[in-house]
């Protein structure tokens, strides 16, 4: 039985937590993980703090100019059914500016042991601050992709105590997920598998670059048989719930996104959000970070560094 598989008293494993299916796939997809860490920043440090929900696997990256140790440091939220590996072509770039620290969502593949549920609004938002204080972080500068940037929204609602600021890249939580985002994320997958003379076209048809980039490729391949989700995918934040955020909000989205409706969204959000910044990024769709890191980190660190300014004063 692998080792975060979550068992009952009578020893059944657990149907409402995520787990791997075995030891050997666990251990392939560790591996996979960590030739794309090699390609990004070095880490620091790893380590697991407890939460009420399970163990979480913290990677820290730093900058190598004292002086920006002390900045207000980064979070990174990862998406769905992935871990902090995706995050490779963006530490780099990011943590030569400050500190940044990289969670694995328990419920997720990755080093992260996950114990019980916290799909639930409310039990996310517990997890990520509880988190937040074993790691010693009273201010941070939230970024979440995907699922992760439902995480961060939802965190900017409900437990914004800690939040400089949150940065959603192409995130969940301001609308349903619907058929196309699933057909789509199917459609790619099967399309890893297809011979290596066509992955570039259907890279760029698909916007998914993992079909084009072979570190990523296998690493996806490996994680999908790898790890099983035990949640449902999460429901919108109402407009109330977005009304209430007064954290400072940058949203990113691929101008071909399929989970958010861009256009929609870049009027929508800031009229709901106070102060809130949004764009559209060309040329891509469900990874903006992934396809454009050096551009998608630089707005990323000015607009932090426009919210420590005003924060400052």
């Amino acid at each position: 039985m692998p080792e975060n598989a979550t068992t009952t008293r009578t020893g059944a494993v657990r149907r409402d937590v995520g787990r791997y299916v075995n030891d050997e796939l666990r251990d392939r997809y560790f591996a996979a993980s960590d030739v794309l860490y090699a390609m990004g920043a070095p880490a620091r440090s790893e380590t697991d703090v407890e939460t009420s929900f399970g163990t979480t696997h913290v990677y820290r990256y730093g900058p190598d100019d004292p002086a920006a140790e002390s900045r207000t440091p980064i979070v990174l939220i990862h998406g769905a059914g992935y871990c902090s590996a995706m995050w490779y072509p963006n530490t780099p770039g990011l943590s030569a500016d400050r500190p940044v620290y990289a969670l694995d969502t328990p419920g997720d593949a990755g080093r992260s042991v996950h114990r019980e549920p916290m799909w639930q609004p409310e039990r996310a938002a517990q997890w990520m601050d509880e988190a937040l204080d074993a790691l010693g972080l009273d201010r941070v500068h939230l970024v979440g992709s995907s699922y992760g940037g439902w995480l961060v929204l939802n965190q900017a609602h409900r437990r914004p105590g800690r939040l400089a600021s949150v940065t959603a890249l192409d995130p969940g939580g301001l609308e349903k997920v619907g058929l196309r985002f699933f057909a789509w994320v199917f459609v790619s997958l099967f399309a890893s598998f297809a011979p290596k003379a066509l992955r570039p076209r259907l890279a760029a048809w698909l916007e998914q670059p993992v079909i084009s980039v072979p570190e990523m490729r296998k690493w996806v391949q490996v994680g999908a048989r790898a790890f099983r989700i035990r949640r449902p995918a999460p429901l919108p934040l109402a407009e109330d719930a977005l009304r209430s955020i007064r954290t400072p909000l940058y949203l990113v989205m691929g101008k071909r996104s399929l989970l958010v409706h861009p256009q929609r969204q870049l009027e929508r959000v800031p009229r709901l959000v106070p102060g809130a910044r949004a764009e559209i990024i060309a040329a891509t769709g469900h990874g903006p970070q992934i396809d454009h890191p050096d551009m998608v980190n630089a707005r990323m660190l000015n607009f932090m560094e426009d919210v420590d300014s005003l924060q400052a004063r």
